[in-house]
């Protein structure tokens, strides 16, 4: 272990409260940043420059750009113009720093850092989806490509029995990667044809097939299986009462693909293709589904499918 990494795992016990603040708030940094990600990167415009502005052209002053604590103190409108701030901007920010605490509680510095990099990547895709019902492939095809190396440079992200020779062991950690990243995505891609047969139209874009590629490649084959199950799951339990409401109100369950969230953006008219209602991204659902295998589920469920597993060949 490094000295770095020994630095932090003694601050984790000697200073829990100190050690959950902090991460928290460099988390909560991350999140403002993949805000700026959500709206640009669809628009196809640099995250780098220019720098943060208000829909109004105004910059944003540093001491009111402060994750989640900035926003609080605007009560939620921007001081240049007194337009509102969407509350989705503290909310992504705060969800991030608690996805970064309990991933450094729950992994070692090394493997907390893969992961913490990993979850904001889903962070920022998922809402990307919800906004456009598209998923860019720098998050999908880049995520697998990212997850694949990583497996390589880390191969403890996979393996729970490593040899100590690094070189085989990054070897088996790549084909763990791979092995994840075909089994889901070609899992994905069957239940996509099969719906598309039945409901006789596309039911599931390339997209999240992609994307089952990525979660594979650093959850391994047993994550993207829990993701894609567990993702229904959660899809539906959010579906259900959003559908409900939607039903008695007489509207669409979603806006027309290619609508972008209310009140964001400068004005530019969007294009619409005009397939209305009843279109759910499901790539959130599979994000959630993989942060939940991920921090909670792993050790029980890759117990239970290899269980299962020995069953049948035992059978």
């Amino acid at each position: 272990m490094s000295a770095l990494a020994e630095a932090v795992v003694f601050m984790r016990e000697v200073h829990p409260l100190v050690y959950s603040f902090s991460v928290f708030v460099f988390g909560a940094c991350i999140g403002s940043f993949l805000n700026v990600v959500i709206y640009r990167v669809p628009a196809g415009r640099s995250v780098v420059f220019p720098g943060s502005h208000c829909a109004c052209g105004a910059p944003v002053r540093w001491f009111d750009n402060i994750p989640v604590l900035s926003w609080v103190l605007l009560r939620g409108r921007a001081r240049c113009c007194g337009c509102t701030i969407s509350v989705r901007y503290p909310l992504v920010e705060a969800f991030t720093g608690l996805l970064f605490v309990v991933v450094w509680w729950r992994f070692d510095p090394l493997a907390a850092t893969v992961f913490s990099l990993y979850g904001s990547g889903l962070v920022a895709l998922s809402f990307i989806d919800l906004d456009t019902m598209e998923i860019p492939d720098r998050f999908t095809i880049g995520g697998f490509l990212i997850g694949a190396g990583l497996s390589m440079a880390v191969p403890s992200l996979h393996l729970a029995d490593p040899s100590g020779i690094y070189a085989a062991d990054a070897l088996r950690g790549l084909f763990a990667a791979l092995q994840g990243a075909f089994i889901g995505s070609g899992l994905i891609l069957w239940v996509a044809l099969v719906a598309e047969v039945v409901l006789r139209k596309e039911a599931m874009g390339f997209g999240d097939v992609k994307l089952m590629g990525a979660i594979g490649a650093f959850c391994g084959w047993e994550g993207a299986v829990f993701s894609l199950f567990g993702g229904a799951i959660l899809g539906t339990a959010f579906i259900v009462p959003l559908a409900v409401r939607k039903f008695f109100q007489g509207e669409n369950l979603l806006p027309k693909r290619g609508a972008t969230a209310a009140g964001e953006g400068d004005g530019d008219e969007v294009k619409d293709d005009g397939e209305e209602g009843w279109r759910i991204p499901f790539g959130p659902s599979l994000a959630g589904g993989s942060l939940l295998y991920l921090l909670w589920i792993q050790e029980p469920f890759d117990a239970y499918v290899h269980a299962f597993a020995q069953l049948l060949a035992d059978f």
